[in-house]
This record gives structure tokens, C-alpha cells and sequence, in this order.
């Protein structure tokens, strides 16, 4: 085991069966050694098996699948892809549509990226127009297959990148759906940070006989990667403690910060513009495609020097350098905790991930360090903090009643009318015959040779 682990520490991926494109294009990156994900996939993927890889993020389960799948792909000249790459977020399909970009500068090969939220006329015309590969969010796959404009009958390889977010952000039908447009002979290449017994009921759904290739424990904390806690009561001293943090502590120079929910991220962001103008994004899926999109390039630029996120942001933001991971709320699942702090301490740079733990959220941090098997380290806090009782509205008890389709309503009979029908009212559906007709209009009945004859 030593032995594997040390030839794993030495190899370069010039010991890997890649080509001159790809290792050139590897040269131009800056890249010589693989990660250990990366050295574990590449021979099975290139025999042809079905692969899971379990690898936490950041570890570069990206270029895992990508290099050998661009190793084994091969030019023709059919105009319909030959892989499809499956993942949660439109975030996620921008990042890797530019990792392939860049593993192909020296190859004669086109990607499309599909999803959401973007003009779907102007994507079907890029997929109509011809390409190699298509990476796409769930369900603008779906549209796309089902208008016909994406044929899938030459399709050989499938990639499912983070699965566990797939189920998470509820993508199990749009799954479901892509499976059946594809040809039953293909590879199937899936990864995912956690391997619950939910994601292995959908892997199980698209492969019968896979391997399971483990970077490292599914909830190991990364390395190089210092976590601490700060015991902090509600919203406002939590967010006088990130200004307190940010204000004495100038190596906090590129700064993700975690929020609960989409309504806490504008909360927050709101508060913090009053200190840090310039300094401050946010980031949600409420915002429009090109808001996120700038958001991001403006924090990658070094622009922004902090910005506020929910977890959907967590697997789609591609942002190198990141010194610190700020948990302003924790998560309610131990394996988005892993998620998050995966966004810094990336390429052997070091990180340091902050939580802020309220008394509600004690419990989520002994499930956190239950599945690392690891106790964060709990700071004391600065005297100079001002610590306040004040709740916002967000933080109050919703005593709202929330309306239940399943709970029987109480019936009340009703009374009787409070005033006689009127005449016209009163009809009921029954046959009325001529000789009675006659009779309520004349008073008397009306019959031919009825007449009497006058006496003379």
C-alpha cells in the first residue's frame, strides 16, 4: 500500500499513455503531476469500464475523466457528438467547457455548452452546426433531445459529474429522461464527492458492473486545510465578527462566504456594502446568468474581495487562490461542509475554513466532526467584537400556519334561508300540459268545440 502510494507521489503525466496535444496543452497549463484521483481513473477509464470515482472537491476530478476521454476520442467527420457530460450547474458547464478548451488547443475539436437560463434557439444552432462534445445542465439536455436537434445515436461515452448535487438540486427524473435517449453500448463515468446509498440507487440505474475508485474517504478533511469555529449567537454578531475579521486580517484576500438561504445572502450582502463598497459580491440562483457570471469573473479578477454564496454556488464557482472559506451559517448536511471548504486550499496552496456557530447550529457541527472524525478548533472571541441581542426578521420563529392539503376541513351544516323563495324561484322540472298552460294564462281551459251556442 505504501508502495502504490509512493509510485502515486512520483508519477507525471508524462508516465500517463496521453499524447503530444494534450501533454503540450498540460505543459502550457503549468500542470506536471496528476492528482490522485487523476492517477487512479486513468487506466481503467482507458480499458473501457464503467468508473465511479469518490473524490472531495478540489481534488480535480475534472481533468480525471477528461484526459482519458479525450485520449480515446477520435476524429470524424459526423456532426454529432461522441460524449455527453452531465452536470448540476450552469456555473459548472461554463468550467468545464474551458478546460476542454484549453486540453484541445492543439487538437481539431469543438464543445458546446448547454443550460438554462440562456437562449435555447442560439444553443440548438451551435449543436445543429456539429460537435464532439456536449456538456449541459439536466434539464436543457432533456429539451434539447427531445426537439430532436441533439442526436444521440453515436454517443459511446456518458460522464455524470457530482451526482450527489444532481439528487441534492432534484435532477433525478431529467436523469432518467437522458438515459433513455442514449445507445445501451456506451461508458458510463461517474463522479461524485459522496457515495450515499441514494446515489448508489442511480448509479445502479446506469450501470450494472462499474469500479469504484476512491481518492480518499468519503468526509476525510483535506490536509491543507485549517479549520476553526467561532461561537457566535445571531445575524448581527455574526456579521459584526466578518467585518471585525476582514477590517485586522489583510491576508483574507479572496474570500468565499456561505449563507443558509437566498434571502440571508442579500440580507447579508446589504450589510456588509455599508463597509466594504467595492469590495463585496453576491452570488445566488435568483440572479440573472450574466450577473453570476460577472460576479465571478470580478472575484477571480481579485476585484471583489469576498463574496456571499448559497451551496448551489459551492460545485460551479472555478476560482483559483482562494484564501479562505467563511461558514456564516452552517449546513444542515455534514457533506456540504466538505464542499465548501474544498473551494480553498486547492493545488497544494494552503486554506483556512471559518465557521460561525450559533446554539441552533451546534448540532451541525457535531455531525460535521463525526464524519470527519475530526474536532474543529474552537477560538475565543475578540474582545473588541460587539455581540447583539437583536433578531432580524429572518431569524424570527414563523408562526404563520401553513396550509395542509391532507387535513380534513372541519364541515359546519348551514341553516336554513332567511326568506321565502319568490314565486318565479319556486319552479320545479316537472311536464305541465297544454290544457293546464291555457289555464294559468286564461283562468279557465280553452278547448276546440268548447264553445257554447247562444240561445236563440
Amino acid at each position: 500500500m505504501f508502495l502504490c502510494v509512493l509510485q502515486l507521489e512520483k508519477m507525471t503525466f508524462q508516465d500517463l499513455n496521453l499524447n503530444k496535444p494534450i501533454l503540450n496543452a498540460l505543459e502550457d497549463l503549468g500542470l506536471k503531476t496528476p492528482t490522485a484521483i487523476q492517477a487512479k481513473t486513468f487506466s481503467p477509464i482507458m480499458a473501457g469500464n464503467d468508473i465511479v470515482g469518490i473524490a472531495q472537491t478540489g481534488t480535480g476530478k475534472t481533468l480525471a475523466y477528461l484526459l482519458p476521454v479525450l485520449r480515446l476520442w477520435k476524429f470524424t467527420k459526423s456532426p454529432m457528438p461522441q460524449i455527453i457530460i452531465v452536470v448540476p450547474t450552469r456555473e459548472l458547464v461554463q468550467q468545464v467547457v474551458g478546460e476542454i478548451e484549453k486540453l484541445t488547443t492543439y487538437m481539431s475539436f469543438r464543445v458546446v455548452g448547454v443550460y438554462g437560463g440562456a437562449n435555447i434557439r442560439v444553443q440548438k444552432a451551435e449543436v445543429h452546426q456539429g460537435t464532439d462534445v456536449v456538456v449541459g445542465t439536466p434539464g436543457r439536455l432533456v429539451d434539447i433531445m427531445t426537439d430532436g436537434v441533439l442526436k444521440t445515436k453515436k454517443i459511446n461515452r456518458l460522464i455524470i459529474d457530482e451526482v450527489d448535487e444532481m439528487l441534492n438540486l432534484g435532477f433525478r427524473i431529467q436523469l432518467r429522461n437522458i438515459l433513455e435517449f442514449l445507445p445501451e453500448r456506451r461508458q458510463n463515468l461517474m463522479f461524485s464527492a459522496t457515495m450515499t446509498e441514494d446515489v448508489e440507487l442511480v448509479i445502479d440505474e446506469f450501470s450494472a458492473f462499474y469500479s469504484k475508485i476512491e481518492a480518499a474517504p468519503s468526509g476525510a478533511p483535506l490536509e491543507n486545510i485549517e479549520q476553526l469555529a467561532y461561537e457566535v449567537p445571531n445575524f448581527n454578531s455574526k456579521a459584526n465578527l466578518l467585518s471585525l475579521l476582514l477590517m485586522e486580517n489583510p491576508k483574507m484576500s479572496k474570500v468565499l462566504v456561505f449563507v443558509s438561504t437566498k434571502k440571508m445572502a442579500d440580507a447579508l450582502y446589504e450589510r456588509m456594502l455599508e463597509a466594504f463598497e467595492e469590495e463585496v459580491g453576491v452570488i445566488h440562483s435568483s440572479k440573472s446568468q450574466n450577473y453570476r457570471f460577472n460576479t465571478v469573473d470580478k472575484f477571480q479578477e481579485g476585484i471583489y474581495r469576498f463574496v456571499i454564496a448559497t451551496d448551489i454556488i459551492a460545485r460551479g464557482l472555478d476560482v483559483s487562490l482562494v484564501t479562505h472559506i467563511i461558514n456564516f451559517d452552517l449546513p444542515d448536511a455534514a457533506e456540504k461542509y466538505i464542499h465548501r471548504i474544498g473551494r480553498t486550499g486547492r493545488a497544494k496552496e494552503k486554506g483556512i475554513a471559518i465557521s460561525f456557530v450559533s446554539e441552533k447550529e451546534k448540532i451541525y457541527k457535531e455531525q460535521i466532526e463525526d464524519l470527519m472524525s475530526l474536532e474543529i478548533e474552537k477560538k475565543s472571541l475578540p474582545e473588541s467584537l460587539v455581540l447583539s441581542e437583536e433578531l432580524i426578521p429572518l431569524e424570527m420563529p414563523d408562526e404563520r400556519i401553513h396550509y395542509n392539503p391532507h387535513k380534513m376541513k372541519h364541515h359546519v351544516p348551514s341553516g336554513a334561508a332567511f326568506h321565502e323563495k319568490k314565486e318565479k324561484n319556486k319552479k320545479v322540472n316537472r311536464r305541465v300540459s297544454r290544457t293546464e298552460k291555457m289555464k294559468a294564462k286564461y283562468k279557465k281551459p280553452i278547448k276546440r268545440g268548447a264553445k257554447k251556442k247562444k240561445k236563440k
